[in-house]
């Protein structure tokens, strides 16, 4: 598909897709409070979702061969739905690739899929601070919860 200036895909990411995914999260990790880069646990995460469709699903987006963006999707069960949903865990899209409306190509299709999956919600968290994210987010439908995210982090490494 074409959008703007450049020619784009989106496809299910392949383990040979792991460390231009890693270089995407590094990114998104600095931008994000509560997490610091470590390509070492980002390879092991994406690996494990992407070995097991059953967990979830991710997509790379693609300009040529290059892999410039990506979005997450993970299974759960909710009880209040009586049934799974998904969390969009991760998404990105590369500095240079942003503007020209990737950002919300790769997210209608993380939706059309969990659509397609029969999931009645996805959940998404975004930094307080990050603006452009919750633009993003409420233009394709998203709306703020009037429940507030905990953490409690068990492993201080």
């Amino acid at each position: 598909m074409a959008t703007n200036d450049c020619e784009w895909a989106i496809t299910r990411a392949t383990l040979d897709d792991v460390p231009a995914l890693c270089e995407l999260l590094a990114r998104l990790f600095t931008q994000e409070a509560d997490f610091k880069p470590d390509a070492q646990k980002q390879a092991r995460g994406l690996k494990l979702i992407i070995g097991d469709p059953s967990r979830g699903q991710l997509f790379a987006l693609r300009v040529g061969k290059r892999v410039v963006g990506m979005v997450s999707l993970l299974r759960t069960v909710s009880t209040a739905e009586g049934g799974e949903v998904f969390w969009l865990e991760d998404m990105i899209v590369a500095d240079e690739f942003r503007g020209r409306g990737l950002g919300s190509e790769l997210l209608r299709h993380a939706i059309e899929f969990a659509r397609r999956q029969g999931v009645p919600r996805i959940t998404v968290l975004t930094d307080l601070e990050n603006k452009p994210a919750q633009r993003l987010y409420k233009r394709h439908g998203f709306k703020a919860s009037a429940m507030t995210p905990m953490r409690l982090w068990l492993d201080q490494n």
